[in-house]
């Protein structure tokens, strides 16, 4: 595991496809694609509602298709907004969290800034593709490693943000949680930021700690969560 989290390339090759297909059941895991689908208009309020207006107005919208993300509003501030689903569960850590893959009801909008939008973007636009085509926990991380190995995704040697303020998320069974913000800070883990607790009140590393892909979390107050309108 250590091997997988400092991301040290693969010593075997990828040996199936990236293309998108349908969702294949895992042990009857993963429910049928198209409950992980929304109408458009609905998934363009919803990925708007992440941000301040300000933001996401002028934010360039994607939208999940059957093949993957597309843009359905061009933006000109370079923010990207979307809906995440069940395959953004974190690559590697926490392992329990991992499952979330297999969770059609996960709506996480997000509104990247410019750096998260080059380096963050593709790497969850990857990991959407991979779980379209039905690939288990193991080897979504297994294939977002050696992608990032082989080049294939953008180095993430620059903190990214992401707004997550949207009163409407659903980050699986939990429901919905605090608006807060994304910090993508890569390599950090939760000691560096003075070990403090996970879904508590002060920044903590949540998602993949120690890797390229680490996820820092900072809640903001609750009267700024933002309602979505169709």
């Amino acid at each position: 595991m250590a091997v997988a989290l400092k991301l040290l390339p693969l010593l075997i090759p990828l040996l199936v496809s990236l293309e998108p297909a349908p969702v294949r059941a895992q042990g009857s895991q993963y429910p049928p694609l198209d409950e992980y689908m929304m109408a458009p208009e609905e998934e363009a309020a919803l990925a708007r509602s992440a941000a301040p207006e300000g933001i996401s107005s002028r934010a360039t919208i994607k939208v999940l298709t059957t093949t993957g993300y597309e843009t359905a509003v061009e933006g000109d501030n370079d923010f990207v907004c979307m809906v995440l689903r069940g395959w953004a569960a974190p690559s590697f850590s926490p392992v329990p969290e991992r499952d979330l893959v297999y969770d059609s009801t996960l709506r996480a909008p997000i509104c990247l800034n410019p750096a998260a939008s080059r380096t963050v973007l593709p790497y969850q636009e990857l990991r959407a593709r991979l779980g379209m085509s039905g690939r288990t926990p193991d080897e979504i991380a297994e294939a977002v490693q050696a992608a990032y190995a082989r080049g294939e995704l953008p180095r993430m040697d620059a903190v990214g943000f992401g707004y997550m303020w949207s009163a409407d998320q659903v980050l699986g069974p939990a429901g919905a949680w605090h608006p807060h913000m994304m910090v993508y800070a890569p390599y950090y883990d939760n000691a560096m930021l003075g070990d403090n607790e996970p879904g508590g009140p002060a920044p903590f590393v949540n998602d993949d700690a120690g890797t390229p892909f680490a996820v820092s979390i900072i809640r903001v107050a609750d009267e700024l969560a933002i309602e979505a309108h169709p």
